[in-house]
């Protein structure tokens, strides 16, 4: 069996993570039993979220267990097999955490899915047309639920949900405007991904600045807003909210190092008699086949295109990681393992 190189969690953040929390261990793989597949995977995906679960606190997954493989999402392709239901060389995705092979039972449900590579690259399926496709995907249409001709507004805009949100809204003939962090991410956002507007938010000191350029790129305000950030950008936004807007509230990336984020404006939810509505896409599986259907034809057809930043090894993934945590990556961050 392959030796399996890994990352572990070695000890809890205090404050802002570093590489320091990490720990590479070498294992070897164990023989399969029946109904068990080995997977070799060729990419691993770092997502926002892996921050919180670096704590042991309480939130809505469960914390990751120290000495333990970093949990994650991988694509790779089946190496061996104990079960009639994957073949050798079968494309897959799953849950195989921040490691070069992972063992999967063929038989638990929503542990291995068969992908199709035919006219989606192998990689797209961590991202757009993975989970922060689909939670994208969720966020617009089941909470912001948007007309055609409305306004909607995405913060984090080149990055995978946010790449993938923008496609999604101007499919229904929305008004689409990103909030991103840089010149040459708000360029991609129009230029390629197909919004109407980006914001630089890096060019404002503070939410009232912000707001005015929210506002001229906004004029008839905002009908629907998906939050990944927080902070200083949910407090413009909220600014510009028109009556019965709603909230998709995805990330809180602002606050991911513990440090409280108090809202300035929260009367407006109030005023504006605005929906807000946090979610886990995880919790939502039903809606996961529609929702990728629509994805799968938006990328085939070339009507989403979107950017990778790519880390080479799985002794990169922690610095990758952290890079990701402050806006460095542009569009889905990845690890290429093969």
């Amino acid at each position: 069996m392959p030796t399996n190189k890994q990352i572990h969690l070695d000890n809890r953040p205090q404050g802002e993570a570093t590489a320091g929390n990490f720990k590479l261990v070498t294992s070897e793989t164990p023989a399969l039993q029946e109904g068990q597949v080995l997977v070799r995977h060729h990419f691993l995906s770092l997502d926002p979220y892996m921050r919180g679960r670096m704590n042991d606190a309480k939130s809505y997954a469960q914390p990751q267990p120290l000495g333990q493989v970093m949990g994650g999402g991988t694509v790779g392709e089946v190496a061996e097999s104990k079960s009639p239901k994957y073949q050798v060389g079968d494309k897959v995705v799953g849950m195989g955490g921040w490691q070069e092979y992972s063992v999967a039972s063929a038989d638990q449900p929503g542990a291995l899915r068969k992908v199709d590579t035919t006219h989606v690259p192998l990689s797209h399926y961590l991202g757009a047309v993975g989970m922060p496709g689909v939670t994208a995907w969720y966020g617009l249409v089941k909470i912001i639920e948007p007309k055609a001709g409305q306004t909607v507004v995405v913060s984090a805009a080149t990055g995978a949900v946010g790449s993938a949100f923008g496609a999604l809204a101007k499919a229904r003939n929305c008004r689409a405007v990103g909030i991103a962090g840089g010149a040459e991410k708000c360029k991609y956002a129009v230029e390629e991904l197909g919004f109407d507007a980006c914001i630089d938010y890096r060019q404002h000191a503070d939410a009232a600045s912000l707001s005015k350029a929210i506002k001229e790129a906004c004029p008839g305000g905002i009908d629907g807003y998906f939050e990944n950030v927080g902070g200083m950008v949910l407090d413009a936004v909220m600014m510009r909210l028109n009556a019965f807007a709603r909230i998709a509230l995805c990330g809180m990336i602002a606050g991911y190092d513990g440090k409280p984020m108090p809202m300035s404006y929260p009367q407006l939810l109030l005023t504006n008699r605005v929906k807000l509505e946090g979610f886990i896409v995880s919790e939502h599986m039903d809606i996961w086949p529609e929702a990728l259907k629509e994805l799968g034809t938006l990328v085939a057809t070339g009507k989403l295109r979107p950017r990778e930043t790519i880390a080479q090894g799985i002794e990169s993934a922690p610095e990758a990681f952290l890079g990701l945590l402050k806006g460095r990556n542009f569009g889905k961050q990845l690890v290429k393992l093969v």
